[in-house]
């Protein structure tokens, strides 16, 4: 049974805040956009207490580890020892993409700087020595989410058909320096991403190859920036569940909007808005929603205010430009995604001006179609991104 939907044209051929879990555990949300309550406010009664959520407990972990896993991890030090001690922890892990071990893929992770001189974590994974690399993908992960954990698997996967991966940790997520899950300027953001990957079309063993650019989730968002801002500088761009527009009945009404701008300027890092715990809607199967609370270093707590304030704008400044969306597609999507609404990929389908685009709609797919989905579906997914790749970077 075909169990995807696949529309496609070439020219000659193809809420964002809680939610209750049916498990005892509650376990950490991976990759989502901020879903957010309607507040009741009085101004003369309303008063403002900046906490941090209590993280949740892992099943299975040594008292040790547990204690190592809830520790403040606001700033990098403390994520890269955390990721360190969680190595081995992580290779036991009952989950398809931790079991893939294709042999040969080279591996290097090293710290690049931004214009700022904040070290940014970058990482690559190359197909074996005597594979031909026939292209190159670069990565931008989703806002609960990290460049490592459940990408490894993907990118090994990726790099065993042929091509040359990378991806970096934004500025304060996964091991790059910043306050942990602070965005103080979107765009920034964008701009320091750019800058690593333009440092990495020049690496020998890449230049001249084309180069395609992957988000998932806010990721997409990332990446439809970065190709919006230099369209002629990528041959092809895939979007995984992308978060490129927030539906109406999910924004916040006026006042809260008003609100959010003046608390992101006078306390623009407090953890001030709660989220919903998204595993349930996030993971389809109930093993892989356990597996995502082991990416210790996400960004599990409270979103912080100039954060949602900066999603929204990019939300908002993406939505007026899907129009100019020019270069070769690929918009995968579950059909059943509640995180992101498959309905605004299907607009973003119908809206772009690619004359080469193809959206893939996952029949009873969760948002994360990559990592909680049936392991059959999973593959599924990834092989249609390395169909996609080979048949553009085909010599024919």
């Amino acid at each position: 049974m075909n169990l995807s939907l696949t529309l496609s044209f070439r020219p000659t051929e193809p809420s964002l805040f809680h939610w209750k879990s049916f498990s005892p555990i509650k376990y950490p949300q991976k990759q989502h956009v901020p879903i957010f309550h309607q507040p009741k406010l009085d101004p003369r009664r309303t008063q403002f207490r900046v906490t941090a959520k209590r993280p949740s407990p892992i099943e299975g972990l040594s008292e040790e580890m547990s204690a190592m896993a809830s520790q403040n991890l606001d700033h990098a030090p403390a994520r890269r020892r955390v990721r360190s001690a969680f190595v081995d922890v992580h290779k036991q892990l009952d989950h398809c993409l931790f079991k893939i071990d294709h042999v040969g893929i080279r591996t290097e992770e090293w710290y690049g700087r931004n214009s700022k001189g904040m070290q940014i974590f970058c990482k690559s994974w190359l197909p074996k020595l005597d594979v031909q690399i026939k292209g190159a993908l670069c990565f931008c992960h989703g806002y609960g989410s990290t460049c490592t954990f459940f990408f490894e698997g993907i990118a090994k996967r990726i790099a065993a058909s042929g091509y040359a991966v990378y991806a970096v940790d934004y500025p304060g997520f996964g091991l790059s320096e910043g306050l942990h899950g602070y965005i103080p300027n979107f765009d920034e953001l964008v701009d320091d991403v750019n800058e690593q990957f333009t440092n990495i079309k020049g690496r020998p063993e890449v230049k001249g190859l084309p180069f395609f650019i992957m988000g998932e989730s806010m990721g997409g968002a990332v990446t439809l920036k970065i190709h919006l801002k230099e369209p002629s500088k990528w041959d092809g761009v895939i979007l995984v569940a992308p978060m490129c527009k927030i539906a109406e009945d999910a924004m916040p009404p006026a006042i809260v909007l008003k609100l959010l701008a003046v608390m992101s300027e006078v306390l623009p890092q407090a953890k001030l808005f709660p989220q919903k715990d998204m595993a349930g809607l996030s993971y389809r199967d109930p093993r892989k929603r356990k597996t995502a609370g082991y990416n210790v270093i996400s960004y599990k707590d409270h979103m912080r205010s100039r954060t949602a304030v900066e999603l929204l704008k990019a939300t908002s400044d993406i939505e007026t430009q899907l129009d100019k969306v020019s270069g070769p597609l690929l918009i995968l999507h579950g059909a059943a995604d509640k995180v992101t609404d498959p309905l605004v990929s299907q607009l973003l389908y119908e809206k772009a001006s690619s004359k080469d685009k193809t959206l893939k709609l996952y029949q009873d797919g969760y948002h994360c179609i990559l990592q909680g989905e049936p392991d059959d579906r999973i593959f599924t997914a990834l092989d249609d991104i390395v169909t996609w790749l080979d048949f553009r970077c085909s010599p024919n």
